[in-house]
């Protein structure tokens, strides 16, 4: 007869995650930025090796315990694939002089002392207008960091002002999937979700420009105006910047309005940027090739070359040449290896029941509106921690607590927008979550160097949580409305 399943008691729930803790924080002791290169990655699977004996003495079997691993990498795929495509992209985008061009031009117009506060304002409404955090931090993101490196800005305080607009553009936007999402696990609809938003994000977003306006007005520059031209001088010598390379990003924010689906824009933004590298960047397609007597095989294989693998671009100035270096396709396994391990540990949590038991022990402490708001965003946190997905991090939350909501007479935004302000945004923050891991690679700044700075998202679950004690502006469901429902079952 095959062993009766027991629940895992919560002090069995919580090994595995303290087990994982701990040798998340040897790694970065011993290997610290290298953590991507594999030992992250096998953290995660001894600890959901060691989720599974637990899950084995507690009588679940094999068979289920794979069942839900598959099935949650299954839901990671998009991701994984979007990720091959910002790696395809930012090879042909560099190929073809799009990334090299922002930079130039963002020298002349982007000044030190607002570069970082412009940034957050650029990022936010790339965002907005695409919906998509990804997207922009990929594109105008890179270009971003390299203006900002250019004027002698540090990388994690630029990274983190890219990341801050990008993640208010996305969690605002109606195009966004996650702003799709939370309204429906909440059961309200999506504008109305978008306003009610606005009264913890707007302040969240004030304080974060403030900060970055001040930040620019007192960071001690390292680079002069000479420097910045030498910058500029060095990248019109390697490369043919013109304006038209601005039809491609034009291009790819058009598609994304026109609500083209992620894959197939990040796929034609990548063809459209290997089409402009071989109209105008001749010189640099026949040195990535190294063919000079065949203008049609040394184009296809340098574009493929940016599309899959690793290429170069040296400059005559040694500052700026780790920009002009991107990885493809395959520069992005060692971030979908972290996201396939990081699922493959939230499925054996969740299967086992480990994660329930930790949620619901939670539950029993909630009293006030307060706590209750806490206790969900808390919860969206530790889902993206533990189950490494922002989407997770909002479904499970919003089952979990939707009773809860109504039980307490709140109506459903109040539980979509806590989601959002606590889902969303902090998924970026974890070092093994897609959206961290992701940002991580594609910045080339580690989490754990852009999280100080990457305000926005600091700031957001805390505004809920204090919006919610203050019990300021907390929509409630009309007695009437109650007793209706009420009289309904």
């Amino acid at each position: 007869m095959p062993k009766k399943e027991k629940s895992p008691s919560l002090l069995q729930s919580f090994i595995p995650i303290i087990f994982l803790i701990i040798l998340l924080s040897l790694n970065v002791i011993i290997w610290g930025d290298e953590t991507l290169d594999g030992s992250n990655q096998t953290a995660l699977l001894l600890a959901a090796a060691l989720a599974s004996v637990i899950a084995f003495r507690l009588g679940t079997n094999w068979l289920k315990l794979r069942k839900r691993i598959v099935k949650t990498i299954g839901k990671a795929m998009p991701a994984i694939l979007i990720l091959l495509l910002i790696g395809s992209l930012s090879g042909t985008w560099l190929l073809s002089g799009v990334i090299p061009a922002f930079i130039y031009y963002g020298l002349d117009v982007l000044h030190p002392s607002i570069f970082l506060f412009a940034t957050v304002v650029i990022s936010s409404l790339i965002s907005l207008a695409t919906g998509s955090s990804w997207s922009t931090v990929a594109t105008v993101g890179v270009a971003l960091l390299g203006i900002g490196h250019a004027m002698g800005i540090n990388d994690s305080i630029t990274a983190g002002a890219i990341i801050s607009g990008a993640y208010f553009g996305d969690k605002m936007s109606p195009l966004s999937d996650t702003t799709n999402l939370a309204p429906a696990m909440a059961g309200t609809d999506l504008y109305t979700h978008i306003r009610y938003m606005m009264i913890t994000t707007i302040p969240s977003m004030t304080i974060t420009l403030i900060i970055f306006l001040i930040m620019g007005f007192t960071y001690d520059f390292q680079a002069n105006a000479a420097e910045v031209k030498e910058v500029q001088t060095a990248i019109a010598d390697t490369f043919n910047v013109t304006p038209w390379l601005f039809i491609v990003p034009a291009f790819l924010i058009f598609i994304i309005i026109k609500k083209v689906k992620p894959i197939p824009s990040m796929l034609l933004g990548t063809l459209a940027g290997g089409l402009f590298a071989i109209i105008f960047q001749p010189d640099i397609i026949q040195h990535i090739s190294g063919i000079t007597n065949n203008y049609a095989e040394a184009s296809y294989v340098s574009v493929m070359k940016a599309m899959y693998g690793k290429i170069e671009i040296v400059t005559e100035n040694e500052r700026i040449n780790d920009l002009f270096g991107t990885g493809g396709m395959a520069g992005m396994l060692n971030t979908i290896w972290l996201i396939l391990s990081a699922m493959v540990f939230g499925g054996v949590m969740e299967s086992s029941g480990m994660l329930k038991k930790i949620t619901l022990s939670v539950m029993k402490r909630v009293k006030s509106d307060g706590s209750l708001v806490a206790s969900t965003a808390a919860s969206c946190i530790f889902f993206n921690a533990t189950a490494s997905d922002q989407y997770i991090s909002i479904v499970v939350p919003g089952r979990m607590y939707n009773k809860a909501f109504r039980e307490k007479g709140l109506k459903p935004e109040v539980l979509s927008r806590t989601l959002e302000d606590a889902g969303t945004v902090t998924s970026v923050l974890i070092p093994w979550n897609t959206g961290g891991a992701t940002q991580a690679r594609v910045l080339g700044v580690a989490t754990v160097d852009y999280l100080p700075y990457a305000f926005f998202n600091l700031i957001s679950p805390l505004m809920t949580v204090l919006v919610a004690y203050l019990n300021y502006k907390i929509r409630r469901i009309p007695e009437k409305d109650k007793k209706d429902k009420d009289s309904e079952k």
